[in-house]
């Protein structure tokens, strides 16, 4: 599953031909994906100015000049591909139509904005600007990681009677917005933090320091391109690299990275998730 990098990344690289654009026509292949499109989702669609492009968790929020807003949420496999951008940067030939070409967005630029989804576990969605908050998607997310919002205190006080293990703390959506699997690996061996732990058993200045990691990890990713694992591509089709600098992520049996440490990644599994770690020197 794409994670706030990923998305971020790709929301990064349509804003050149989205955002301030007309989409000059629509076309929907197929009546759903993860769940049924809205209805009359290409006609409404059409005609319609992009306003603005927002990421919210591991969504992209496309607000237009109808006054709704379009959800996308990449699912496993999903990917936005960009072509014959008029500004030269992306491809410059339309690709021809492939079978999971679910959503293909014409814009009067001439860019052709594509949604592929072999697996269909991606999802849109149409919904009223001023209320795109209370939408069931977005209503019971915290605070996003790389705002305002998300500071010291707020973890320490959102953490400090969890008696879950720190990992599924940081997992769960409620409490911070669009933390994966991957990074939460990433910020626990950067701040020496057993994924094990008791939550509400690490101490104050602990969880006070796992604010900034948390986001100098997702911003190295951002920088980086996103991991692209598996299926993920950015939005002009080209890979992203962050995957090479994994300290404990997918490293299992591997040295540890930590100067001076001796010991070994391990792997456990947490709530059906992989947790990678260093048991020597993240306590």
């Amino acid at each position: 599953m794409p994670e706030l990098p990923e998305v971020e990344t790709v929301r990064r690289g349509l804003e050149p031909a989205m955002t301030g654009a007309v989409i000059a026509s629509a076309q929907v292949n197929r009546p759903d994906l993860r769940w049924p499109f809205p209805p009359g989702m290409a006609t409404r669609l059409t005609g319609q100015r992009v306003l603005g492009l927002r990421r919210r968790s591991k969504y992209i929020l496309a607000d237009l000049s109808s006054g709704e807003t379009l959800l996308i949420h990449l699912g496993m496999s999903g990917r936005i591909l960009i072509s014959g951008d008029p500004l030269g940067q992306f491809v410059h030939d339309h690709p021809a139509a492939e079978k999971h070409d679910h959503v293909v967005l014409d814009m009067a630029n001439g860019a052709r904005i594509t949604f592929n989804d072999p697996r269909r576990f991606g999802a849109m969605d149409l919904m009223a600007t001023d209320n795109a908050e209370a939408h069931p998607l977005l209503a019971k997310l915290g605070p996003e990681p790389l705002g305002n919002q998300f500071d010291e205190p707020y973890l320490v006080a959102a953490l400090q009677d969890k008696n879950t293990p720190i990992k599924s703390a940081l997992l769960d959506q409620r409490i911070v917005a669009g933390l994966g699997n991957i990074y939460v690996c990433e910020a626990l061996f950067r701040a020496g933090i057993s994924p094990l732990r008791r939550a509400g058993r690490i101490s104050a200045k602990r969880v006070a320091a796992l604010v900034p990691i948390i986001r100098a990890v997702l911003n190295d990713a951002i920088l980086a391109g996103g991991s692209s694992l598996r299926d993920f591509r950015q939005a002009d089709g080209e890979l992203g690299y962050f995957q090479h600098s994994f300290d404990v992520y997918d490293r299992e049996g591997a040295p540890c990275r930590r100067p001076g440490c001796p010991g070994n990644v391990r792997r456990v599994v947490q709530s059906g998730r992989s947790s990678f770690y260093c048991a020597t020197c993240q306590r």
